[in-house]
């Protein structure tokens, strides 16, 4: 039985992690895996530990884990890949915590039904060949700029304003790295067979007009989901 969390910028979601946390130090099992890596991802910052207390426990035994492979926090992943979302309030109820699906983790909320019809529409629109493009990987960025004088909230547009076809932006946050220089580490889900990551680093990300903010651009997680 697959185990599914959604809404995790919300007050409810996070509250369903914490119960299933009950007793429990990690998301499958008693050591960590990529379950948590997902689930880690998609909570943006550290629960509360008077509200959340297992949440926040299981949060932090991750990010010490994290700290020795990357060299900054993992970060999560904002709903339907645009910045603003996690920021608004929760229009419904939160989904179960486990679900009976294929999927390990619910990356993008709760559609509504036209969303749902509009997807399917346009699936079956698309040639039999399409369907096999079904694989997605979650993807960490770290995204270095020029100087302590670069404008990072510029330099974050820069990045968000590219768009492709199987590409959804995920949470983003600055991370220092010394001399009062700070990185963009920002998250994304990518569809494999229709966004080549290396690809999209050389000729969008690094290149005019972006390269004006961003000095490099490098892959710190890649992880299939």
């Amino acid at each position: 039985m697959a185990v599914t969390f959604s809404d995790l910028h919300t007050e409810s979601g996070l509250k369903a992690l914490d119960q299933f946390l009950s007793g429990k130090s990690y998301i499958s099992g008693d050591q960590l895996t990529k379950d948590d890596i997902k689930v880690y991802g998609a909570v943006l910052d550290s629960p509360s530990a008077d509200l959340y207390p297992n949440a926040c426990k299981w949060y932090a035994t991750v990010s010490s884990k994290l700290a020795s492979s990357f060299p900054g926090k993992a970060v999560g992943v904002r709903i339907g890949g645009q910045a603003a979302a996690a920021e608004a309030p929760a229009a419904e109820a939160p989904k179960s915590a486990v679900a009976d699906d294929d999927d390990d983790l619910d990356l993008f909320g709760d559609e509504t039904e036209e969303e749902k019809k509009a997807a399917e529409a346009r699936e079956a629109a698309k040639p039999a060949a399409k369907k096999k493009e079904s694989g997605k990987s979650s993807v960490l960025l770290d995204v270095k700029p020029w100087d302590d004088e670069t404008d990072m909230k510029k330099l974050e547009e820069a990045v968000r304003s590219v768009e492709m076809e199987g590409l959804f932006w995920g949470a983003s946050k600055l991370v220092p790295v010394g001399y009062g220089i700070k990185k963009l580490q920002i998250m994304m889900t990518i569809i494999d067979d229709l966004v080549s990551v290396d690809t999209m680093i050389e000729e969008r990300l690094t290149v005019e007009p972006i390269n004006e903010y961003v000095q490099s651009c490098d892959i710190a997680a890649f992880n299939k989901i």
